[in-house]
């Protein structure tokens, strides 16, 4: 069920406490409940239970907010913006896995595809011709295997990247650097209004925020933590680009880079990133081919490409694998994780393990076979 306004104006309110970051929120949330537990809750219990600051939880217990979020909710109902709290059933699970992930954010056209499995493609905001044509075809080529293309709306290989996924007919993700009501650069005004109409557009950042150099870094662990992996097309020694491949191996995705001219200084940070391993990338066949993804395959909420065998289970088996490692986990750990009892827990790993998905190990530990 999605949130009401309401429960959107307590995750907002919090969302504007001064000091509270997305990793304090979220173990506010995670010892609390609910926004609504932690605007009621008394400030002792803040700082013993949330382990905030002391002048933080008296900002939420004094409800001293940075702004109004009555109005801030109609301001991003205004400029045609919906919000999508951590707990809303919208919120791309993949974006969970990251270290601090944004608590809400700002969506703009198509509700993102759970089903979809997406590869940001980042690179110079002034590109050579040579970029720009690895860029769109890249994103075209992944787009018509059914790739969803993420990147952030910036001139150049940004640009480039989205172009190419809506030739193809493609869903692409804009991640931007300011407030949902402000289209940067000016230039992209075209961009931003056709990708809102076939894709989405997202932002963690309130309506009016300005373009400042500080929420360019927090955007690009968002284009890095909704994607598979990262292609680096082109790029300078010292760019943004580097950065969000860094955030991305900090997230455990994946990493590409085109190589270019060994003369030009816009391929000497790809030239880098393969120097330090990332995989070589021509077209989008080797990302495809690298990640397992492509038409034909089915995906769970992840992302991740099902085997055939994978896509043949039950649900509560589906439920399951999506739980399970490739490495060792307690039986205790899985069923905390799973609305079951032990026996039906037990029951299913035991049917997994003689298809051959599971195996246990000693200590009454499972791990995720089959791959």
């Amino acid at each position: 069920m999605k949130d009401s306004r309401a429960d959107i104006c307590e995750w907002l309110a919090l969302s504007m406490v001064s000091g509270l970051g997305n990793v304090g929120f979220k173990q506010l949330l995670k010892v609390f409940g609910s926004p609504s537990a932690v605007l009621e809750a008394k400030e002792a219990d803040l700082q013993h239970y949330g382990g905030i600051r002391k002048d933080v939880a008296l900002r939420i217990t004094s409800k001293i907010f940075t702004a109004d979020p009555d109005l801030e909710y109609m301001r991003a109902q205004k400029a045609g913006a919906r919000i999508v709290t951590y707990n809303d059933p919208g919120y791309p699970p993949a974006l969970k896995e990251i270290p601090d992930p944004p608590m809400l954010f700002y969506i703009r056209g198509q509700p993102m595809p759970s089903d979809k499995p997406l590869v940001a493609v980042v690179g110079s905001r002034s590109p050579t011709s040579y970029g720009i044509k690895s860029a769109q075809e890249i994103a075209e080529g992944l787009a018509a295997e059914g790739v969803g293309v993420v990147s952030g709306l910036a001139t150049g290989i940004d640009s480039a990247a989205h172009n190419g996924c809506l030739k193809a007919r493609g869903f692409t993700v804009a991640v931007m650097g300011t407030g949902i009501d402000i289209i940067y650069p000016a230039s992209n005004r075209y961009l931003f209004e056709r990708i809102a109409e076939e894709g989405c557009i997202v932002t963690e950042f309130p309506t009016g925020t300005p373009p400042e150099g500080k929420n360019f870094p927090k955007r690009n662990r968002i284009i890095s933590g909704l994607a598979m992996g990262v292609v680096v097309v082109e790029a300078a020694k010292k760019s943004g680009s580097l950065i969000t491949a860094a955030m991305a191996l900090e997230q455990g995705r994946e990493v590409f880079a085109v190589p270019g001219s060994i003369q030009s200084s816009k391929s000497a940070g790809t030239h880098f990133l393969l120097k330090h391993g990332a995989a070589l990338v021509e077209k989008a066949d080797d990302i495809i081919a690298a990640l397992g993804i492509g038409k034909g395959k089915i995906y769970n909420s992840n992302g991740r490409a099902l085997t055939e065998l994978e896509a043949d289970l039950g649900e509560d088996e589906k439920i399951m694998l999506d739980i399970l490692e490739p490495y060792p986990i307690h039986i205790d750990s899985i069923i905390q994780k799973v609305d079951m009892e032990p026996g039906r827990v037990l029951a299913i790993l035991l049917q997994m393990e003689l298809k051959g998905m599971v195996t246990q190990l000693s200590g009454k530990m499972f791990i995720r076979t089959g791959r």
